[in-house]
């Protein structure tokens, strides 16, 4: 996979046109962990509420077998980032990594955009939609992954899955079950409400 392929670009710049043309998207995923190494295999529900112009966004992740109880969230305003762990009544506040290395989910539907090439491989159907399937290999080869599989909803011109293949064996999968666009966000969601969490330490990692 040496090159960029032209079919892949043009359906992957029509995806970024359209998500681009958004003010913000919200969309209830699920997650997969698929780790044979480690014998684990794990399927947790999500909700992602993003701002892209702005880069804000909150990440809600349910406990495993629940769509309401959460159990993690990462809350950004696009300078400071909150990683909430429910379960161990923990906050830990970062500055925002804008770093390659960073994880972004304000970038989740763009990420694709820089430090990869890319290929088409087929057009499939999944459950009666139309999808296009695009490989991914990154440019940095000291990446913990080493192909990310995005399945693209041809006619909504929309990510569907990714799967994230890593190095050692495990497979990760983000399958969007809805996809709102333009849903009206309340600012504070893209801040940590102490108030809202009494009893929760935060602990200031930021230098």
């Amino acid at each position: 996979m040496a090159q960029k392929d032209a079919a892949a670009k043009a359906i992957l710049n029509g995806v970024s046109q359209k998500y681009r043309s958004y003010n913000t998207v919200k969309s209830d995923f699920t997650f997969t962990i698929n780790d044979q190494q480690n014998n684990l295999q794990q399927t947790q529900d999500g909700t992602l509420t993003v701002q892209g112009k702005t880069n804000k966004y909150r990440l809600t992740l349910y406990s495993p077998g629940s769509t309401s109880t959460i159990e993690q969230e990462i809350i950004s305003d696009s300078k400071s980032q909150w990683t909430y762990l429910k379960k161990d009544k923990e906050v830990q506040l970062s500055n925002v990594d804008n770093s390659d290395e960073g994880f972004n989910p304000a970038q989740l539907f763009t990420m694709y955009e820089k430090g990869y090439k890319y290929i088409f491989t087929n057009t499939t159907t999944v459950n009666g939609r139309v999808c296009q399937v695009i490989d991914l290999t990154p440019e940095d080869i000291n990446k913990q992954f080493f192909k990310i599989r995005l399945t693209i909803d041809k006619l909504k011109k929309q990510i569907y899955s990714a799967l994230i293949f890593d190095k050692n064996g495990g497979k990760f999968t983000y399958t969007l079950k809805t996809f709102t666009p333009n849903v009206p966000v309340n600012p504070n969601t893209f801040s940590y409400d102490a108030k809202a969490h009494p009893g929760v330490e935060v602990v200031d990692l930021r230098q």
